[in-house]
């Protein structure tokens, strides 16, 4: 069983938020915080704490966004065509990779997932409200307004006004 701890400075003085343990999830719940596990760990099982903090909440804020897919696998599979091209929003899907090679980087990637999957309305956005990133060593060319850099990651979200996206409500099944 793996029980969700408190994870990082930014957040242990923080007394609003939940402590929860998988086992006691309900079988969607369990689901989606495995596909938030496997993101988590694919795009950054060895950044530092905050960084996969980070990835996890441009998943919860893609769910939050009508542009995206409804629930955190639908986000976490998500793909688009373009230009006569299958591209998935996260590469490491379209690799066919599931099975994670490292169990110890798992298992912070699930704790991690387990701590924002459960606390996603309490907790600061240290992303500052991203919807995209992309490893610091790659240009995409993207235009769209930076909001930080954590770890190798740089994040970003669109330049328009927030408030002409149709947020979704945030409460989600334990």
């Amino acid at each position: 069983m793996v029980v969700m701890t408190v994870l990082s400075v930014t957040y242990k003085n923080d007394y609003r938020l939940l402590k929860i343990a998988y086992s006691d999830l309900t079988f969607d719940a369990k689901r989606q915080v495995d596909c938030l596990a496997q993101n988590i760990y694919w795009e950054s099982a060895y950044e530092p704490e905050d960084g996969k903090v980070a990835v996890a909440l441009v998943t919860m804020n893609r769910v939050q966004d009508s542009r995206f897919p409804k629930d955190i696998c639908g986000v976490v599979k998500q793909k688009t065509f373009w230009q006569g091209l299958t591209v998935c929003q996260f590469s490491w899907f379209c690799n066919g990779v599931t099975k994670p090679r490292d169990p110890e980087a798992y298992k912070e990637s699930l704790q991690t997932a387990l701590y924002v999957y459960a606390n996603y309305e309490s907790i600061n956005d240290i992303t500052n409200g991203a919807i995209y990133y992309h490893a610091d060593y790659i240009n995409p060319g993207w235009k769209l307004k930076k909001t930080t850099k954590i770890g190798r990651h740089i994040f970003y979200k669109d330049y328009y006004n927030d408030a002409k996206i149709e947020p979704r409500d945030k409460g989600r099944t334990l």
